[in-house]
């Protein structure tokens, strides 16, 4: 497989109520033709979420924003365009962030979440010098992260709640 440039192809979610902020890093194939977060079928977001605020699994696109508005969350991604091998975090290369400010200015966030490692360690070199927010990382939901069940990644997702 072969690096693509790709710009990131939707915008952020988040409304003026949200009060958290859950930051992927780079949406995948399947989001990116979707063009809505977590597009995966195997990716756990919407499954953790879900559990974590004692709500049903959103199975549209249109459930699932009025599933993160209703609870308050923001989703974004951490950057806006870079070289990617399909999916894969790990190839990820000339990555040029996102404009969190936005989201920021106009929300009544407290509180970001990074959606895996790769999220969180871009989250920390490019966003929190700008922010001074800290972020928690939290286990990705990603397929990929195969070694965490979905009952783990529900128990430590909790924390998203507690904002």
């Amino acid at each position: 497989m072969e690096y693509q440039h790709i710009i990131h192809p939707f915008e952020a979610l988040y409304d003026e109520d949200s009060r958290i902020l859950v930051l992927g890093s780079f949406p995948s194939v399947k989001s990116r033709e979707q063009k809505f977060f977590y597009g995966h079928p195997q990716n756990r977001f919407w499954q953790v979420t879900a559990a974590v605020f004692e709500d049903d699994v959103p199975e549209t696109i249109e459930r699932k924003k009025q599933f993160l508005h209703r609870h308050h969350v923001a989703v974004w991604d951490v950057i806006d365009s870079c070289d990617i091998k399909g999916s894969s975090d790990s190839s990820i290369k000339n990555a040029v962030p996102t404009d969190l400010q936005k989201i920021i200015r106009n929300s009544r966030v407290s509180a970001v979440f990074c959606n895996g490692k790769t999220s969180g360690r871009m989250y920390e070199k490019y966003h929190e010098p700008v922010l001074k927010m800290k972020a928690q990382i939290l286990p990705s939901t990603s397929p990929a992260n195969a070694a965490w069940t979905l009952e783990r990644l529900i128990e430590v997702w909790r924390k998203i709640r507690q904002v």
